[in-house]
């Protein structure tokens, strides 16, 4: 590969505030060379690995290339429409009317990125086995049960605006009229590849196509359902106190809400000071009795959901998004700037698309003037700014899911708690390439969709489920359901366009009413100077129960009863501070709030850390730049490592091969960077202590085997560069697991570092295997065990000299192509796959290159994007994708900007006419 797709070293340049010019950086040279490397790999994949008797020429390898030049005939546009694309291939479209935008958007997205819609389309209706065959049957069944086309359809059928129905329309009509003259190679050179093995044809984009994509989102940034599960294991070995333990409060006092506070009157919340005397909504009350023992059907429901390919993101505690506004007050520009990064899982193409649409005259009849970030296969903007507003979105967190136990009592019946109900129930067949139908059954109770029925046979789910003196008599067992705002069916897609058009922060939030799911933190800014913050989305009231637990679904108190109205939901406008940040920590303090939004927000290691940094910025009246902005988002600073390394260096260490290990972190800033060598020791002393602390005392079905943890070996016999044992330690690298080392862990060890708790019962770990005592009774011994551990095997990584050790070369980031790239075989993996790239950052890190720490080091979420708004002239703004405009593996724009992204580094970003004009170097007109 290129050196600037290798990533050799891709740590932040020392520049502040370092701009990339919009040209793209692969040269046309190494684009010749990368041809001839595919060509000669194809033709011997076709030869050796499929039998073909002929190969691909470099002609067939373009074929997907879209034109970007010229003129192509769209079936319905009423009048021409321009597309501008820049160096980079990001497209500004311009039409008269809005029908002809969305239809354009339509046209070019299919252009770049169809393998990506049509995988995402697939995927939400629980019908990849169409595309790649039986292995994925079992991921469709789970998907068909959770049942999200169904809803989608009801949305477009019962729910949408008229003109949010014409907008899709029109969108799906522009992807078709580019199918209708695309097959096979043409589309993309993945199709050719399926071809082998399969005669799938891609069938007609339709408006539900694009509207299921938001069910896909929700999913993806759904909070705190694994914790919900893993709370119910938890109850298998460990006391409420320990539980409590892992799942500490969140830090009020020292990490702040995004809220500083306010007031609900008469269903209305009120940004200024004051306490709520309404008593809260939710009980504490848990049903852990309930579910103690529940441990088969939940450990199986565990192992689906992380079966279910992540469409947007890994789930889990660490991931987030960070998003920050400040006013023209504290601005060097005198207007708002805006700054937002959504942490997202990584995937090529990225998750992403940027581009702008424009409506030629700006009117009543055509409002729309936007630019931003959209996803492949949805009409308009999700994330961007128009001519007068601008606005960033994270995850707020809410708590907008409930597993239910169901007490099955018969044949097709289960116990409401109010009598005995049959189970609603839908066949469905799926269609599988080279393979035969299959027929399954979806079972339903008023509480949702039964999703044990996915995890194991029917009848053996709830076979260990538990009887207490609440419970009726078990019967045939128990089966799991789930309840989750996003299976109702809602007008989201209306929002987009709201906030698309809105001129106000007036027009903003009501828009942001209609954003039912996923909830998501709004933040905003204005031309006229204005900033603000609205949580939206549709977020339940429980009657008891606080959503920590499976709840039983036999006793009615733990129903649903409503949810928080839109007019409650917390905001601030110009608050006096002069800025907000929102970065997954807590809305607002539960004292001055009636309602429960969740109990399980993000600790706030990453919002304090940016609230911080503006704090010291705009101390004695310092003001902000766009160039701080820029080098806020790729800040790096450890906080965990601030607080554990004075620990760490207190104990006295008689290993000299550890010792010297230890002197790396004497002079370490705290910072990641990708060529640090104390931030690579110190992340594999966090690893180990989480690992030693939690990970081993974990139930089975959350534990993640290390032969890491069993390498025991006496000083003088260490040799690592002969022992297998040693060289191979780490290399696996689970996906999902605990401990992950996100923040929750980084609260959860803050708990226990102090005097008063060190020979807490966490800090102990059994003697070792071969009777050596290897035991440990104190924190300091396990912080000395961590470090020893974190020795060897960061010898067996990156070599004996730990001068030579740098934390990039274990945190790389290595782009793989969603489907192929993951599960084909190992020469078409070669073929679209990108990287390594050696990174900064750490998973609770404003540059939150996240990675899991009962896995390894290899970075699997990431800042998904990047921008910075400038309200003072839009035309200054900058932003940055992940990868590329393209989704064809050849494309010179296919990962032409990720190595910009992993330098901190940012394409200008400009909107208005004159600016789009200067930055054209392809212009193509769309015509009737």
């Amino acid at each position: 590969m290129p050196a600037s797709e290798t990533g050799a070293s891709a740590q932040p340049s020392g520049r502040r505030g370092a701009r990339g010019s919009s040209k793209a950086t692969t040269g046309r040279g190494g684009r010749r060379r990368r041809l001839r490397l595919i060509v000669i790999g194809l033709a011997f994949l076709l030869v050796v690995g499929l039998g073909a008797g002929t190969y691909w020429s470099i002609s067939t390898v373009r074929d997907s290339f879209p034109q970007t030049t010229g003129s192509v005939k769209v079936p319905g546009m009423s009048a021409p429409a321009t597309v501008k694309r820049d160096g980079s291939g990001i497209p500004q479209i311009y039409a008269s009317t809005p029908e002809d935008l969305f239809r354009a958007q339509g046209y070019v997205q299919a252009q770049d990125r169809f393998w990506e819609m049509d995988v995402r389309r697939h995927m939400t209706a629980g019908r990849l086995s169409e595309m790649f065959g039986k292995s994925q049957v079992d991921t469709d069944k789970f998907l068909r049960t959770l049942g999200w086309r169904h809803i989608a359809q009801k949305e477009y059928d019962t729910k949408l605006s008229a003109s949010t129905k014409n907008y899709l329309k029109a969108y799906s009509d522009g992807v078709n009229g580019y199918l209708k003259d695309h097959k096979g190679s043409a589309l993309s050179v993945e199709y050719a590849a399926l071809g082998f093995t399969n005669d799938y044809e891609p069938g007609k984009w339709t408006p539900v196509d694009s509207v299921a994509w938001l069910k896909a989102m929700a999913w993806d940034l759904r909070a705190n359902m694994e914790d919900e599960i893993d709370r119910s294991l938890l109850t298998s070995r460990f006391s409420e106190k320990q539980i409590a333990d892992m799942y500490p409060s969140y830090p009020y006092k020292r990490n702040r809400p995004i809220v500083d506070g306010g007031s609900v009157r008469d269903k209305t919340f009120r940004p200024s000071g004051g306490t709520s005397t309404q008593a809260a909504a939710a009980s504490t009350e848990s049903p852990a009795a309930a579910t103690e023992d529940a441990r088969t059907q939940m450990s199986e429901v565990r192992k689906k959901l992380e079966e279910i390919p992540a469409a947007l993101g890994t789930n889990g505690n660490g991931i987030g998004s960070n998003s920050w506004v400040v006013d023209g007050a504290h601005t060097t520009t005198g207007k708002p700037l805006l700054a937002n990064d959504p942490h997202l899982s990584a995937s090529l193409p990225g998750v992403w698309y940027q581009m702008g649409l424009h409506c030629k005259t700006v009117s009543k009849a055509c409002p729309y003037d936007v630019s931003g970030f959209t996803f492949s296969g949805m009409p308009g903007v999700v994330i961007g700014h128009n001519d007068k507003i601008s606005w960033g979105m994270t995850n707020l967190g809410a708590d907008v899911s409930d597993l239910y136990l169901e007490k099955i009592t018969g044949e097709g019946r289960y116990d409401s708690g109010d009598g005995e109900k049959e189970f609603r129930t839908r066949k469905e067949t799926i269609k599988v390439a080279g393979g035969d139908d299959v027929e399954i059954t979806v079972r339903s109770t008023d509480n949702g969709p039964l999703i044990s029925d996915r995890g194991g046979e029917p009848e053996d789910v709830g076979e260990r489920a538990p009887v207490d003196a609440s419970a009726p008599d078990r019967g045939d067992g128990y089966g799991v359901a789930l309840r989750w705002t996003a299976l109702e069916p809602s007008n989201t897609m209306d929002a987009v366009f709201g906030m698309n058009k809105a001129q106000d922060f007036k027009q903003f939030r009501a828009a942001s009413r209609d954003f039912a799911v996923p909830s998501q933190n709004l933040i905003y800014a204005d031309t006229a100077g204005n900033i603000g913050y609205q949580a939206p989305g549709r977020i339940p009231i429980r009657g008891k129960g606080d959503g920590t637990m499976p709840a039983p679904g036999w006793d009615p108190d733990y129903r649903w009863k409503g949810y928080i109205p839109q007019s409650a939901l917390p905001y601030e406008y110009n608050p006096e501070r002069g800025y907000i940040v929102t970065a997954n920590q807590a809305v607002i303090d539960p004292d001055n709030y009636p309602y429960l939004i969740t109990k399980d927000p993000g600790y706030g290691t990453r919002s304090e850390r940016i609230n911080n940094l503006i704090e010291s910025k705009t101390r004695d009246g310092g003001k902000i730049s766009p160039d701080d902005m820029q080098t806020m988002q790729m800040d790096s600073s450890s906080e965990i490592g601030r607080e554990l390394t004075p620990l760490l260096l207190k104990l006295d260490i008689k290993d000299p091969y550890v010792k010297e290990a230890q002197d790396l972190l004497k002079d370490w800033d705290f910072k990641q960077d990708s060529d640090s060598a104390a931030a690579a020791y110190f992340n594999g002393v966090w690893r180990h202590v989480l690992k030693l602390a939690f990970g081993d005392k974990m139930p089975k079905e959350l534990r993640v085997e290390d032969e890491c943890l069993n390498v025991r070996r006496a000083d003088s016999e260490l040799n690592p560069d002969d022992s297998t044992m040693v060289r191979e330690c780490g290399e696996r690298a689970p996906e999902d697991a605990q401990p992950d080392g996100g923040d929750r862990w980084i609260e959860v060890i803050r708990g226990l570092i102090d005097d008063k708790h060190e020979k807490s019962e966490w800090w102990r770990t059994p003697e070792t295997r071969q009777g050596r005592d290897d035991s440990t009774d104190t924190r300091d011994e396990l912080l000395a065990k961590a470090m020893k551990n974190a020795r060897w095997e960061l010898t067996s990584k990156l070599g004996k000299d730990v001068s030579t050790w740098t934390w990039g070369r274990l945190h790389q980031l290595t782009l793989k192509n969603q489907t192929l790239g993951k599960e084909g075989p190992g020469m078409i993996q070669w073929l679209l796959n990108r990287g390594p790239w050696n990174l900064s950052g750490g998973e609770a890190a404003v540059n939150a290159a996240g990675w899991n720490a009962a896995g390894g080091y290899e970075v699997v979420w990431v800042p998904s994007m990047r921008m910075v708004v400038n309200l003072d002239n839009l035309d200054k703004s900058r932003w940055i994708n992940l990868t590329g405009a393209s989704g064809h593996a050849y494309s010179e724009h296919y990962t032409d900007q990720t190595p910009k992204w992993a330098r901190g580094e940012m394409l200008d970003w400009p909107s208005s006419k004159t600016g789009v004009n200067d930055a054209t170097e392809a212009t193509m007109s769309l015509t009737p």
